[in-house]
């Protein structure tokens, strides 16, 4: 009995709030029950709402209004509606427009597919436009693409960060060249922001396809997505018409993006207000702190020129040092990076072609201070390392990696390099995709960065692989560190023509600390009283703290031409 009033119930619920299905224009639907358009199971509407509108059974998201978004994201009573009203037009005449878009005004209270204004998140003001896809797909029209060029421009004029949540099916075909005029305006309206130094964060969510692919969405200084979101220029669909084939499982998801480079980070929808704040935070000039470093420090530098470092007696000799250097047991970037630095953010991504495991890079905290880590990661078992390649990076990792440099050109954030390879990768694929291309690009574009760079060696540091992440202002080895032209054995194999004479090869190649301490190619030791291990790890991690703080007493002072010119300045002399 208690089966047959609930099959009622919900039948009767069911046909007054229909729930949205894959072909459907997205509508949640206010009853009691609803059901999710991806298990296909009843659901409590409340349960969902508490949940952030994710389906507490099958994880499933379901599509939100634009205001339920906004009121996720905006602290209470901060967010500011713009241009609420705009005039509609219909450039082309097209037939039944007037009509389609009077349907979507009334069914939506909204003049358009997207709602624009200014907010604040966690404290912190920010222009935030997001889209609404039950108007019309969120399709990009004249009026849509007006509202969003607005937004950008009032932020720049007012140096406020804008966050853009992208939901669309594209282009509107309704008005033709004139819709595709908008891909045009919205970006050159971003190109204006990026210049003026303001910050631009894009969100991707289901489904972002089309011609907002091809322009804003795709345009962020840092790039989110949600869980399994369909992005992509052309649809699915149209895919599979033109090649006349499956498309594989996944394909055009945040995951695939992910994968691809083409994404920074994939946020859950719980996450995504903090990291938004975080990211805003690291980015907020009004929350820099001033670094704190003593007379002492400051003094260590003389003309932009430290005292001479004084390196303890060591009895090691350089073949053991080669050992140490490929320790399993030594920390790796990730281990420093989480050690010195406070509110790590990853990114991820060449936004060409892949994500590199061998390379971690995003935006950290120093003593307050916002900078970009960027590091050569080996793995700590045998499956980390297969994902890491064995910390030989491909030419997506150096892209990647010079990527975040520039991004942080823009912000006038300091970078920090942490050196640990055994050399590029030498592959097929890596041939095919310009190793070389990308490794002299990176020490090409590194050459006169305006911000200071620090790159330090803290294992093996590997040709020109490592020289790709070392064109530093200042260059340091940790004691047990090694940075050589190429592998003692292969130095052995080529000179000796005998691979097993590497310990000889070792002596006379000059590639420990000390060696290139003397020779002047390397400003700093960090000393290590015992091999590198996470015994030792907090220890290393305070010395590197402080020489850092003195690094920084020094480079942040100079003008970003004298950044430069010191940079040019100090390989010119080598």
């Amino acid at each position: 009995m208690l089966k047959s009033m609930f099959k009622k119930t919900y039948t009767l619920i069911d046909s007054k709030y229909k729930a949205p299905d894959k072909t459907e224009e997205p509508n949640i639907p206010a009853g009691l029950w609803k059901k999710c358009n991806k298990c296909s199971q009843p659901v409590y509407a409340e349960d969902v709402r508490r949940n952030h509108f994710i389906c507490p059974k099958c994880k499933g998201y379901f599509r939100l209004h634009a205001h339920q978004r906004i009121e996720m994201i905006a602290d209470k009573g901060t967010f500011e509606e713009w241009d609420q009203e705009m005039e509609f037009k219909n450039p082309l005449d097209f037939p039944g427009y007037d009509k389609k878009v009077a349907q979507a005004r009334e069914k939506t209270g909204l003049s358009e597919a997207i709602v624009t204004g200014i907010c604040e998140i966690d404290g912190q003001k920010a222009v935030i436009g997001v889209c609404d896809a039950r108007f019309i797909m969120s399709s990009m029209g004249q009026v849509m693409g007006e509202k969003i060029a607005r937004a950008v421009e009032r932020a720049t004029k007012e140096k406020l960060p804008v966050i853009l949540f992208a939901c669309s099916g594209g282009a509107r075909m309704q008005e033709g060249i004139v819709s595709l005029m908008q891909m045009a305006k919205t970006s050159a309206a971003l190109k204006r922001h990026h210049k003026a130094g303001q910050l631009y964060i894009s969100v991707l969510t289901d489904p972002t396809t089309g011609g907002v692919t091809a322009s804003f969405a795709m345009l962020g200084d840092i790039i989110l997505a949600e869980p399994f979101a369909l992005i992509g220029f052309a649809g699915p669909r149209v895919i599979e018409q033109t090649i006349g084939q499956k498309l594989p499982e996944g394909f055009q998801r945040s995951e695939f993006l992910l994968e691809h480079g083409f994404i920074d980070k994939i946020v859950p929808r719980e996450e995504m207000k903090e990291t938004l704040a975080s990211i805003l935070s690291l980015h907020n000039p009004q929350n820099r702190k001033e670094l704190s470093v003593d007379n002492r420090a400051k003094a260590e530098f003389i003309g932009g020129k430290k005292k001479p470092f004084r390196l303890r007696k060591n009895k090691r000799s350089p073949w053991d040092t080669v050992l140490l250097s490929r320790s399993s047991d030594r920390p790796v970037a990730t281990d420093y990076i989480y050690a010195v630095f406070d509110d790590f953010m990853e990114f991820a991504g060449d936004r060409y072609y892949k994500d590199d495991g061998a390379i971690v890079g995003g935006i950290a905290s120093f003593h307050g201070m916002p900078v970009t880590v960027i590091g050569q990661e080996k793995g700590k078992n045998t499956k980390d390392n297969i994902k890491r390649n064995f910390g030989m990076p491909s030419p997506e990792g150096y892209r990647k990696a010079l990527r975040l440099m520039k991004q942080a050109e823009a912000f006038g954030r300091p970078i920090v390099c942490f050196v640990d390879t055994p050399g590029a990768f030498c592959g097929l694929e890596a041939e095919e995709r310009g190793q070389g291309e990308a490794i002299a690009r990176n020490l090409f574009e590194m050459a006169d960065l305006t911000v200071p760079v620090l790159s330090i060696v803290i294992g093996e540091g590997g040709s020109g692989g490592a020289l790709a992440m070392a064109v530093g202002n200042e260059v340091w080895m940790m004691e047990n560190s090694i940075y050589s032209i190429l592998s003692p054995e292969g130095f052995a194999s080529i000179l000796y023509k005998d691979s097993k004479k590497a310990n000889d090869a070792a002596r006379v190649m000059k590639i420990t600390a000390r060696d290139l301490m003397e020779l002047g190619l390397i400003e700093r030791v960090i000393p290590e009283e015992e091999p590198a291990c996470a015994d030792n790890l907090d220890l290393i991690a305070e010395d590197m703290d402080k020489a850092m703080k003195e690094f920084f007493a020094c480079y942040l002072t100079m003008t970003k031409e004298e950044l430069a010119d010191q940079r040019y300045e100090r390989f010119r002399r080598m």
